[in-house]
């Protein structure tokens, strides 16, 4: 990895081909309409949310560490913006809280802080940016807190500081040291179907290349913006599944929603940062709303339950 640089501020910049927004983005810029609804047919052959056939066993290793969930530090990481990696962060808050565990949750995005704004998690940021530039030394201050609190961490990492933070780990062994102090780190990464598909992909490569072995990593495929396939090759069948699914803990399945119900709901959820505990409690969600979002969750967290 070129090291040219090392510990001098790198200009923040935003990937040059953005992805279009969706409510299973991280609302980094406006929503664009929904997607269509499906036929009969096509909801058939993709996946469901309801169908929790999805939870891949086969292909997880489930993380242990030494107090299971406790000692985690969950850090979500993807070069390419807009494709989810905030809303995997705030379903990561909300399992790991549901299941007893007592979570810190940290934005690190200098752009788009959408963690932050979530009011039940009491998110704190890090400031990273200063005159323009990302500072990797601050990243200094996250390690030192990682390393002294007795409690697992949620780190929502914006895609203008993926370039800076990977350096960083790199260049100060900042895993080991957090393995050191009996903490786990898992790198919970996104690749989406649609037109982002292959930078995504490609930020997967980078991560598996660049962050060190120490590390899990956790495959969350976000089926919204389409199916996630090239060529008629699956996720799964693919050559960088295939050459590095021993550096693969899990696999986790956002299943593409039916627009004008499921996908609505999560729009709504989404925009307006509440959690699922939350929703059930607001009179702004129906009977059928708070339903199918339930069978949302429970999806998800029944894949969580496997991989973590």
């Amino acid at each position: 990895m070129d090291t040219k640089g090392r510990g001098k501020s790198r200009k923040a910049s935003q990937s040059p081909q953005q992805a279009v927004q969706s409510p299973l983005a991280t609302q980094e810029g406006k929503s664009q309409p929904l997607p269509r609804a499906k036929s009969q047919q096509e909801d058939h052959q993709s996946s469901s949310t309801i169908q929790t056939a999805t939870i891949l066993k086969a292909s997880s290793n489930p993380i242990r560490s030494n107090n299971f969930m406790k000692n985690n530090v969950h850090i979500t990481l993807q070069g390419k913006g807009g494709v989810g990696k905030s809303f995997v962060s705030a379903l990561l808050v909300q399992y790991l809280r549901s299941k007893g565990v007592p979570v810190t949750a940290i934005d690190t995005d200098p752009v788009n802080a959408t963690l932050a704004g979530y009011k039940s998690f009491g998110t704190q940021r890090l400031e990273l940016m200063e005159g323009g530039t990302v500072v990797e030394r601050n990243f200094d201050k996250l390690i030192e807190q990682i390393v002294e609190e007795d409690t697992s961490f949620v780190i929502d990492n914006g895609a203008s500081s993926f370039i800076p933070l990977s350096y960083y780990i790199a260049e100060n062994d900042a895993f080991s040291i957090i393995a050191e102090h009996k903490k786990q780190v898992i790198i919970h990464t996104v690749i989406t179907g649609g037109q982002a598909i292959r930078d995504t992909l490609k930020g997967l490569k980078t991560i598996i290349e660049q962050l060190p072995g120490e590390a899990k990593l956790v495959v969350w495929l976000n089926e919204f913006f389409g199916d996630i396939e090239i060529e008629g090759k699956t996720f799964e069948e693919l050559q960088i599944y295939t050459n590095n699914k021993e550096r693969i803990s899990g696999i986790i399945r956002i299943a593409r929603q039916t627009g004008s119900t499921f996908g609505e709901d999560v729009k709504l959820m989404l925009d307006r940062k509440l959690t699922f505990d939350e929703v059930n409690q607001s009179p702004d969600f129906k009977l059928m709303s708070k339903s199918r979002l339930t069978k949302v969750k429970n999806a998800i967290f029944e894949q969580l339950a496997v991989v973590l």
